[in-house]
């Protein structure tokens, strides 16, 4: 595997001799310095161009950063919008492990976007188009503290959508069920521990993604019940990781409630987990 260094000089290399390339930005976990470091993680690139359609014509132009095992190309797909003329991007994989994540922006977008990601750092800009850049941190991805309405909202969503589980559970739809709660229900129970993590640390902090960081500030009996909460197909396995999940979620959005002198529904909370109870066995 090539080594963070030889990346680092390959990337940089490259945008000094393309004319086309006037600066380079990175972004991601090599840029936040509360980050674990390891070998996995990505290259988060930005090149900001005169123009993109050069490179986007040019179906060979990834190969000059290593020999690609596999690419994704994010701006072709149908599902999703984009704006080939200001970004385009290649998610590249190579054989040696390493990975790429690249991708070109016209000038005016970079100028107007860059600021938005905190973890941006400029590797190089030769023009100095680029605003000033704070140092790298992690604030834009900070947990957030919640206005009561966004409480409340995450509350009725959780209670209200444990309703489709319970059916879901009822009909032995193990399918469904896994998609409301890894979706849908789970993630309101991820929102509101972080809002209790964001209350423990003054709103500090960053959870990462899916939340992979909160074992760092939940205490061994939270972070083990919010475990119990991912489970297999068996339909009793499911009903009892429920149960955690709603009892994980109601102590802990308590917990948010009384610290920001907002109002726990606990007429919604009781109403939703007795239909879960009732709905037990019938069909």
């Amino acid at each position: 595997m090539r080594s963070e260094k030889e990346m680092m000089e390959l990337i940089i290399g490259i945008a000094q001799n393309d004319e086309r390339v006037r600066a380079v930005y990175m972004n991601g976990s090599r840029t936040n310095p509360n980050a674990p470091k390891d070998m996995f993680q990505d290259y988060d690139i930005v090149y900001v161009v005169e123009e993109t359609g050069s490179f986007i014509k040019d179906k060979n132009w990834p190969a000059r950063f290593g020999d690609i095992l596999i690419m994704q190309y994010p701006d072709e797909s149908p599902f999703y919008p984009n704006d080939k003329e200001n970004s385009y991007g290649w998610l590249m994989l190579f054989k040696d492990g390493n990975r790429i994540d690249l991708t070109v922006k016209s000038i005016e977008h970079a100028k107007e976007n860059v600021l938005e990601d905190s973890l941006c750092i400029v590797l190089l800009d030769k023009d100095g188009i680029l605003p000033p850049i704070p140092e790298a941190s992690d604030e834009t991805h900070r947990v957030r503290k919640p206005a009561e309405e966004e409480y409340a909202s995450v509350c009725n969503e959780f209670w209200w959508c444990l309703n489709n589980v319970a059916k879901g559970l009822a009909r032995g739809e193990v399918t469904y069920v896994q998609d409301m709660l890894a979706f849908v229900v789970r993630k309101q129970l991820e929102t509101v521990l972080a809002w209790k993590i964001g209350e423990l640390t003054d709103y500090s902090v960053s959870i990462g993604k899916s939340g992979k960081y909160m074992y760092r500030w939940l205490s061994e009996k939270e972070w083990n019940a919010y475990l119990a909460t991912y489970c297999g197909c068996d339909i009793d396995q499911m009903r009892n990781s429920v149960d955690i999940m709603c009892r994980l979620f109601r102590e802990t959005s308590e917990w948010v409630a009384d610290k920001n002198g907002f109002k726990f529904n606990a007429t919604e909370a009781d109403n939703s987990y007795s239909y879960l109870n009732m709905v037990k066995g019938m069909k």
